[in-house]
């Protein structure tokens, strides 16, 4: 079973994959939006990476307010969970709390010695392998 995690924003997807075991996120790509309307080119890849890798589970990043309120970017978020839900009837999505993961992942990226530019073209799909390993941390609780 795979489980795939996505950081989803206006202009990107961060797309990251588990491990057949569910034990490790892997960076995959980022899907890029020339226009956030239109979302039929980014449902067809994730529906690619779906069918290919047999995902069961997509963990979608929520974007709460520090103070655990939900704003603007909440709202996006579930009508594109509804949009996954209503594509992929088989698959479960799971809202995941992304506090902080832009900023864990900034640091990883940091501390790997990446340069400002490459940290800059790669933080969305390092996003989202920090909202996966969440959630399979979580798992094995």
């Amino acid at each position: 079973m795979r489980i795939l995690g996505l950081d989803f924003g206006d202009k990107t997807i961060g797309v990251a994959m588990s491990d057949p075991f569910g034990w490790t996120a892997q960076g995959v790509e980022i899907i890029r939006r020339d226009n956030p309307q239109a979302m039929k080119p980014s449902l067809r890849r994730i529906a690619q990476l779906v069918e290919e890798n047999q995902v069961e589970v997509i963990v979608l990043g929520y974007p709460k307010n520090l103070d655990n309120s939900e704003g603007d970017r909440c709202e996006k978020t579930k009508a594109f969970a509804t949009r996954l839900e209503n594509r992929f009837p088989k698959v479960q999505v799971v809202l995941w709390d992304e506090r902080f993961s832009t900023i864990a992942a900034e640091r990883s990226m940091r501390e790997g010695g990446l340069s400002h530019d490459r940290r800059k073209e790669m933080i969305d799909m390092q996003a989202a392998v920090h909202i996966l390993q969440g959630y399979l941390d979580s798992l094995k609780q």
